[in-house]
């Protein structure tokens, strides 16, 4: 870990321009010829070599100068790789239920995305880049089938969805209805947040359903869950904001790759006001 500057490499990359993927794996070979290989991390690292054909004025904003702000090979940057810079199918629109979120702490989630779907994967299961750049405004997170939009938030420099401290409260009523109308005095949900039900006795049904929050009163809340098929409710029940146990968390968005100078950088001048600056190497930053 190290220096970081958030801003992004330029993206008018030339054609010609190559990235490459790898795994850390140390391999050991005995006489006799058996290999001994040990996956030092199941993340891939993204290498790769850039062109740039620019004016002479352009490059020196764009390209030198984030070369130099960065001391060369010393700090990180942004790069948005044209071929993978979203959580759905690459390039797609994010949805907030693209991957499982990696449990960092208590309602706490850090942002990832797999690879080596279409096949059966090991049994160390596929691998997993974790997002720690996700572009501003772009971040999606669903909790179960439910994608609350208030309640949590996330931070652009490492990619950590963190959720809002918990509300709870009791429950007195439910509605059987196609959107539930649920009692819960003294409450302070709000429409865009959503609410996990536990504890409720007769309209069992319910018990460890997430619904988001529609609407407001100050005694009640109605939620996206259909009841009106759901048995009586009798009494009980608890309405919790923050995701439970046993509940699965989601999420999806744009994303920029850490990464840093990995060659020093020349230029050719092709004409007065024209220059070349060719095979400029990058490498990604595994913990930026």
């Amino acid at each position: 870990m190290g220096a970081f500057l958030e801003e992004r490499l330029p993206v008018n990359v030339r054609m010609g321009s190559s990235f490459s993927e790898q795994y850390e794996v140390e391999i050991t070979t005995t006489a006799s010829g058996v290999e001994y290989r040990k996956l030092t991390h199941p993340h891939p690292v993204r290498s790769g070599n850039i062109n740039f054909t620019m004016l002479r004025d352009d490059l020196a904003t764009q390209v030198l100068g984030l070369y130099h702000r960065a001391y060369g090979t010393y700090a990180g940057f942004r790069v948005k790789c044209v071929d993978d810079f979203s959580t759905y199918q690459d390039r797609g629109v994010p949805t907030a239920f693209d991957y499982t979120l990696t449990l960092v702490s208590a309602g706490v989630y850090q942002l990832v995305k797999g690879y080596g779907t279409g096949g059966t994967p090991l049994g160390i299961g596929l691998p997993y880049r974790n997002l720690y750049k996700p572009v501003a405004g772009t971040t999606v997170v669903g909790v179960n089938s439910v994608a609350p939009t208030l309640g949590w938030s996330v931070n652009t420099t490492t990619g950590l969805v963190t959720f809002d401290a918990n509300k709870t409260r009791a429950i007195t009523a439910i509605s059987k209805a196609v959107q539930a109308v649920v009692t819960c005095a003294g409450h302070t949900f709000v429409a865009g947040e959503s609410v996990h039900f536990s504890g409720v006795v007769g309209m069992t049904e319910i018990n460890g359903l997430r619904g988001k929050v529609l609407s407001t009163l100050a005694g009640s809340i109605t939620v996206d869950i259909n009841s009106s098929g759901f048995s009586n409710y009798t009494s009980g029940g608890t309405a919790n904001t923050r995701p439970q146990a046993g509940e699965v968390v989601s999420g999806g968005c744009y994303f920029d790759l850490p990464c840093r100078f990995n060659s020093k950088i020349e230029s050719s001048s092709l004409s007065a006001d024209i220059r070349d600056l060719g095979s400029l190497e990058i490498l990604e930053l595994v913990r930026p």
